[in-house]
């Protein structure tokens, strides 16, 4: 079988965990509900509940169990340090618990972070020495992989990009407290906010958007269908999104150079089609005059991007010489 890894993927709503062999290959997985916004111990009970699953569905052990997870968090210790999106956790030692109980390696990292380690090991950015990648939903996520590896910064709280501020006279402030961060400006619910307000700003147009709108909450899905569907309010939406990202991703370029951006996140993958466009705007947001050969790419494992990237932070590495050598033992 070689070598396997329990990759567990936590969210807001939802624990996901799945064995991932050496080649980036997802063989079994299994989801359940996350509480966040009990108590520790019942955030814990979801994520052990699906932990345990994931293992009963191995046809081999795992060697080693990866963890991801939305941060703040401090990848060194294992610590969550306070996730919005995790409030039954602050400064809790999720990485010594799991040890404890498991007896396996584990490991911690933010949830952009690991899944742009997938793709930089197996997915659109394999074989490249850097990738910058970006993941676009309910907030907006990146990570640097530079040779393989996550690039932390000096205390493990590197790539926020998306916090980083595009407009210091934004009228709404970011849910991390500062002002003009792209996450508020370009997230799922930006685009959707945005929509809205553009409806109630003309009143004469955007029949299909209104219309989609009235028979379910406005959302960024139903923003990017309004536009296939040829609403012009829905389009000028996105163009402004579009907008955004290129300015945005012209500094990304003109700081980091990467061989490749790859786009991952559920608005992302909306993106997908737009990502000619931002790649043309984002050459006049640049001072790299060679800028046009880094190719924006969508990303390829989708919504299983948690698991692949929690397990990639143990696959990314190669296996110890004395592993290696009692596995090779185990097999004659």
């Amino acid at each position: 079988m070689g070598r396997l890894v329990l990759g567990v993927d936590i969210g807001g709503t939802k624990v996901a965990a799945g064995v991932v062999n050496a080649a980036g290959k997802i063989l079994s997985k299994t989801r359940a509900p996350m509480v966040a916004n009990g108590s520790a111990r019942t955030a814990m009970d979801c994520v052990h509940r699906v932990i345990q699953a994931g293992m009963q569905l191995s046809m081999s052990p795992v060697e080693a169990i990866g963890m991801s997870s939305p941060g703040p968090l401090d990848p060194r210790r294992g610590v969550i340090i306070n996730s919005p999106n995790l409030p039954c956790w602050r400064d809790f030692a999720l990485m010594k618990e799991i040890e404890e109980t498991y007896g396996l390696p584990v490991r911690l990292d933010n949830d952009a972070n690991a899944a742009g380690l997938a793709e930089a090991l197996w997915g659109a950015g394999r074989n490249l020495a850097s990738v910058f990648y970006v993941t676009i939903g309910t907030g907006i996520g990146t990570a640097i992989i530079l040779e393989r590896r996550i690039y932390h910064g000096r205390t493990g709280a590197a790539a926020e990009g998306g916090h980083m501020t595009i407009d210091l006279h934004a009228p709404v402030a970011c849910g991390c407290g500062k002002r003009g961060c792209l996450e508020s400006m370009a997230s799922g619910p930006a685009l959707a906010a945005r929509a809205k307000a553009r409806l109630l700003r003309d009143l004469s147009s955007g029949t299909i958007l209104r219309t989609m709108a009235g028979k379910c909450p406005m959302t960024a899905e139903v923003v990017f269908a309004a536009a296939e569907a040829g609403d012009p309010v829905a389009t000028a939406v996105l163009q402004e999104i579009v907008e955004l990202l290129a300015v945005w991703l012209g500094n990304v370029i003109d700081l980091l150079e990467p061989q490749v951006i790859v786009v991952g996140g559920g608005v992302g993958g909306g993106l997908t089609a737009w990502l000619p466009k931002i790649a043309e705007g984002l050459r006049r947001w640049t001072i790299n005059t060679r800028a046009h050969e880094i190719p924006l790419m969508p990303a390829e494992y989708g919504a299983d991007s948690g698991i692949a990237g929690s397990a990639a932070l143990f696959l990314a590495e190669p296996v110890p010489r004395d592993k290696q050598s009692a596995a090779e033992a185990g097999q004659n």
